[in-house]
C-alpha cells in the first residue's frame, strides 16, 4: 500500500499556522516530505527553544485560538527542528521552527508533536531557518521593531551567505511544493553580494538609514527590546540607548522599573555622553531631569540701557569705550556712598 504524503498546501500551512483547514486526519506519518526531511513525532519535552529566539510567542487571543485548534485537529503542520547532544536538561533537539505550535502544544498537553528533523547543521545555518521561516511567514512590515532589527542584523552579521541563504529558502519552497524550481537560479546573488544598506533597503521597502538604526537596536538588552516593541521606548532613543554597555543598559532597565520615568531622544543622548560613567545614580538624574538643568549662574544678565537715558549724560561723538569707562565709575561711586550710609 503507498504511504500517504501530509498535505501541505502553503507555507502558512507548514509554518505556525494554526488557522489553516482541517485536513482529513489530524495524524502525519513519519514519511521523508522531498527525500531527506523526515517528519517524526517528538515529546515537547525534549526540544529546547533556540538560543536568543527573537520572536516574540503568541499570547491571548491568538494563543487561545491555536490552543483550540490543536486540541479539535492536531498539529497539521509540522515544526522544524535541529539534533543536538543531549544537554544537562534532558533536551536533544532544538526548535528552529514552531515555538508557537510547541508552547501551545504543551499546554494543550499534547505528548508528542511532529517535527522535520535536521541533523549535523551548523549555528549559522540554524539562525538563517530560524529567521527565514519567520520572514516567509508574514510580512516584514507586520513585526515588531526588535524582529524587523534581528533580520537586518542576520544580513549583515559575519555568517550571512547569501548563497546559504538562497538554499534554505528553495529547500522551504520544495517542503511547499516538491516540484518547486526556482525560476532563476541565480536570483538575489548579483543584487545581494554587496553588503549596501540601500540595496538591502531595498527589498525591505526601508531608507539606508532606517537600516542602520534597526540593526544599532540589536545592540540593546532584552528588556529594553520589549520596551522598544511595547511602544515604552521611540526608535530613535533606543537606537542612543544601544551605544551604551550591557551593564549601564541594566542600570536603565532598573530605574525604569523602580520609577514612572520615560527615556527620550535627549535623554538618551546624554546617557550616551556619559558613556563608561554612568551609574544608577547618574541615570536616574538624567531620566529625573537633574542633570538636563542648567545651573543657576552668579552673573547677572546682560542690560541694555536705552538711548534716551544715556543721551541724557553723553554726546553722540563719545565713544562707547569711554561711556563704559565713566559708568563704570559711576556705579562704583554708588555702591560706595549706599554702602558708608548703611554704615552711618
Amino acid at each position: 500500500m503507498e504511504k500517504m504524503k501530509p498535505r501541505i498546501k502553503s507555507l502558512n500551512d507548514l509554518f505556525d499556522s494554526g488557522e489553516t483547514e482541517p485536513y482529513e486526519s489530524a495524524v502525519i506519518p513519519a514519511v521523508n516530505v522531498d527525500g531527506k526531511n523526515q517528519i517524526k513525532y517528538i515529546a515537547p519535552s525534549k526540544i529546547r527553544a533556540f538560543k536568543n529566539h527573537p520572536f516574540r510567542l503568541y499570547d491571548g487571543e491568538r494563543l487561545d485560538d491555536l490552543i483550540a485548534s490543536i486540541k479539535e485537529n492536531g498539529i497539521l503542520a509540522p515544526t522544524i527542528v535541529r539534533k543536538i547532544e543531549k544537554d544537562e536538561n534532558g533536551y536533544e533537539y532544538e526548535m528552529l521552527a514552531g515555538h508557537n505550535r510547541q508552547n501551545a502544544a504543551v499546554i494543550a498537553e499534547l505528548k508528542e508533536i511532529p517535527c522535520i528533523v535536521k541533523e549535523n547543521i551548523s549555528d549559522e545555518d540554524a539562525w538563517i531557518y530560524v529567521i527565514e521561516t519567520n520572514v516567509m511567514q508574514r510580512s516584514f512590515t507586520d513585526m515588531l521593531p526588535s524582529e524587523k532589527a534581528a533580520v537586518l542584523g542576520l544580513r549583515y552579521s559575519k555568517m550571512f551567505s547569501q548563497g546559504k541563504r538562497n538554499d534554505i529558502i528553495d529547500e522551504l519552497n520544495r517542503l511547499e511544493n516538491p516540484h518547486y524550481i526556482r525560476e532563476n537560479s541565480t536570483c538575489g546573488n548579483d543584487f545581494h553580494k554587496l553588503k549596501s544598506r540601500d540595496k538591502v533597503g531595498a527589498e525591505y521597502s526601508l531608507t539606508g538609514r532606517s537600516i542602520a538604526n534597526y540593526i544599532r537596536v540589536n545592540s540593546l538588552i532584552p528588556t529594553l527590546k520589549k520596551r522598544l516593541d511595547d511602544g515604552e521606548i521611540i526608535l530613535m532613543a533606543a537606537v542612543g540607548l544601544s551605544y551604551l554597555s550591557n551593564e549601564s543598559q541594566e542600570y536603565v532597565e532598573a530605574v525604569l522599573c523602580e520609577s514612572e520615568l520615560k527615556v527620550d531622544v535627549k535623554k538618551a543622548s546624554l546617557l550616551r555622553e556619559y558613556g563608561k560613567k554612568l551609574d544608577k545614580d547618574t541615570v536616574y538624574e538624567i531620566l529625573s531631569g537633574v542633570k538636563n538643568r542648567k545651573p543657576k549662574s552668579n552673573v547677572p544678565p546682560p542690560v541694555k540701557i536705552k538711548h534716551t537715558v544715556y543721551s541724557k549724560y553723553f554726546s553722540h561723538e563719545t565713544k562707547a569705550s569711554e561711556i563704559e569707562k565713566i559708568i563704570d565709575k559711576a556705579l562704583a561711586l554708588y555702591f560706595e556712598k549706599a554702602e558708608d550710609n548703611t554704615s552711618a
